[in-house]
């Protein structure tokens, strides 16, 4: 999962990992809400885009997968005699919401949400493999192994769906104009030892 796969223009800054290893009770809760969000995400399109038959048989699958990523997530935590605390504020996902332009058409609309969703699903995986690569944890070594190859299927997923509703030349054009824009959100943000992100 090098830049040349995910495409992300700035790698996580090295000291997350030791972070998140430290407060792994914490990262597992953020963890935990972002796979709930992330299936909430992909229910609110197929909801809204009912009549986009590919992208609903595309996502129902994987509104089933994440919500399994947030049981196994509790399952882990369980294990660890660790409590599910509050969600917290994404700042991040904050962050990108602002990047979404408004207006145009339904189809227009439509990719900005896939591109956004891909840009979380490839950030994700970038953060597991850190995780899978770093932590001393073998249990999790191995969970973050199994989420990062789940990740990178879903960040493929939406961006195959932006280029199936939209000119594939403009899709390709506005995920690299999304992709500087997240590298100057992630080098501003300061390293949380509570987030996932």
């Amino acid at each position: 999962m090098e830049k040349h796969v995910l495409g992300l223009e700035l790698p996580t800054d090295p000291r997350w990992v030791d972070i998140a290893e430290k407060n792994i009770g914490d990262i597992l809760t953020d963890h935990a809400y972002c796979e709930q969000k992330a299936a909430t995400s992909c229910i609110s399109m197929i909801v809204q885009f009912f009549d986009k038959e590919k992208l609903v048989e595309m996502l129902t699958p994987l509104v089933t997968e994440e919500w399994d990523h947030f049981s196994r997530v509790l399952a882990e935590m369980k294990k660890r005699k660790l409590p599910l605390g509050p969600p917290r504020r994404d700042d991040y996902v904050d962050e990108l919401n602002k990047l979404m332009k408004k207006g145009g058409n339904r189809e227009q609309q439509l990719v900005e949400k896939l591109l956004l969703n891909a840009l979380i699903e490839a950030r994700s995986c970038e953060r597991f493999r850190l995780l899978w690569k770093e932590i001393r944890d073998e249990e999790l070594r191995q969970f973050y192994y199994e989420l990062m190859v789940s990740e990178a299927g879903h960040y493929k997923n939406f961006l195959a769906l932006a280029k199936e509703y939209h000119d594939p030349k403009e899709v390709h054009q506005r995920w690299h104009e999304w992709l500087t824009q997240e590298a100057e959100i992630v080098k501003n943000l300061q390293v949380r030892n509570d987030r996932m992100h």
